[in-house]
């Protein structure tokens, strides 16, 4: 049993960002996820996009999200104002400048050499708009930003994949995107106690490689008390699916023993492999609606689920 969705309250009120104007040049994802979020706590957006492809459909979006996922794209975008600009022509370039004087914030995602091309170097900028923050996020930090990257390639660097079977979710992306929220948040905080812009760099692979500081402690290596090591924190079959068990603490350990019918001496209980026996056992034996009942019944934290 559990809850799928946490989402905010529709009474929140709680809008940090509120008057401050974010401009946002990012295509795909976590741009756009940052500025989502940076929406979400009350900022005015912008997005300038490139023009769609020559030959696309009338109406098409230039980000190639709006291409492969437009429910995604349209989400991402809800709230924010996008417009076309084609940044490599006079037009386009005066579009993105009466929007550079009107923002707070700069948002891109591109490489070093791409923002020098478009003229967004950071020391050009910063003495056209002094009071205009860069929050730029790349692949990798510092000089390896010009490196090619996905995704993909940030959690295989920083030991996120398994096997041959891609990642269930985006985690570099959607961990970039937190932390280029947070980035934005940053640089205000620093513009109003120096009344000046500021650059700030946010690296997808930092990202990932932030997320996998659990593994690379230890915390979640294959026998480790989280990666399968105690009988109350793994996956195991159900009749009918699968049981997410997170009984780590011991009042919670204790119910699940108590459940299965086995007794509970000591942490060293959890950790025994006829514990995993008896409790894999257990749960083989009964359907998902009965664990969720007993679950609530016994205040143990597990989540039934499809096979």
């Amino acid at each position: 049993m559990g809850c799928n969705n946490m989402k905010p309250s529709s009474k929140q009120t709680l809008l940090p960002l509120k008057g401050v104007r974010v401009l946002s040049l990012c295509l795909n994802l976590p741009g756009p996820a940052a500025l989502m979020r940076c929406r979400e706590m009350g900022a005015s957006c912008v997005k300038l996009e490139p023009p769609a492809p020559a030959g696309s459909p009338p109406g098409t979006s230039g980000d190639p999200m709006g291409l492969y996922n437009r429910k995604a794209f349209e989400t991402l975008h809800q709230g924010v104002r996008v417009a076309t600009a084609d940044l490599k022509t006079e037009k386009g370039q005066k579009a993105l400048h009466r929007e550079l004087a009107k923002a707070d914030v700069l948002l891109t995602s591109f490489r070093p050499s791409a923002l020098t091309k478009l003229g967004l170097d950071w020391k050009l900028l910063h003495k056209q708009y002094p009071t205009l923050s860069l929050v730029a996020i790349v692949g990798a930090p510092g000089a390896r930003a010009e490196e090619p990257g996905h995704d993909l390639t940030y959690l295989a660097e920083n030991g996120l994949i398994k096997g041959l079977e891609l990642p269930p979710t985006l985690y570099a992306d959607m961990g970039g995107s937190l932390m280029a929220s947070e980035a934005v948040l940053q640089a205000l905080l620093l513009q109003r106690q120096k009344g000046k812009g500021n650059y700030l760099e946010v690296a997808l692979s930092v990202a990932a490689g932030y997320l996998a500081l659990p593994r690379t402690w230890g915390l979640t290596q294959d026998g480790s008390a989280v990666g399968g090591g105690h009988a109350g924190y793994r996956v195991y079959p159900c009749k009918d699916g699968r049981v997410a068990v997170a009984a780590l603490e011991t009042h919670f350990a204790k119910s699940l023993c108590t459940a299965a019918g086995i007794p509970y001496v000591n942490i060293l209980t959890m950790l025994a492999p006829a514990t995993h026996q008896s409790v894999a056992a257990y749960l083989l034996g009964r359907p998902r609606k009965e664990l969720d009942a007993l679950a609530v019944e016994k205040d143990i934290p597990l989540y039934t689920l499809a096979g």
